[in-house]
């Protein structure tokens, strides 16, 4: 595993936005792909597709994000 050189701190402010305190971040780079959960386990019972990300629902409360193509994204 490559150690992480710096750590990006502009980040802060978004992950302090996230609607939960607690979150769980995978990413894989084989298909490019980042899981953001808010809940182990989601449990998701509804998604929603806009462009890249997919948005996954527990009725009305949101339970995770899929990033599709995270690296083209932060660019």
């Amino acid at each position: 595993m490559e150690k992480v050189k710096e750590f990006d701190t502009s980040t802060i402010p978004y992950l302090l936005k996230l609607p939960q305190k607690h979150y769980w971040v995978d990413y894989d780079e084989e298909t490019d792909t980042l899981y953001i959960s808010f809940r182990k386990p989601q449990c998701a019972n509804d998604s929603i597709m806009e462009g890249n990300l997919i948005y996954h629902y527990d009725n009305d409360q949101l339970v995770g994000v899929t990033v599709l193509n995270a690296k083209e994204l932060s660019e």
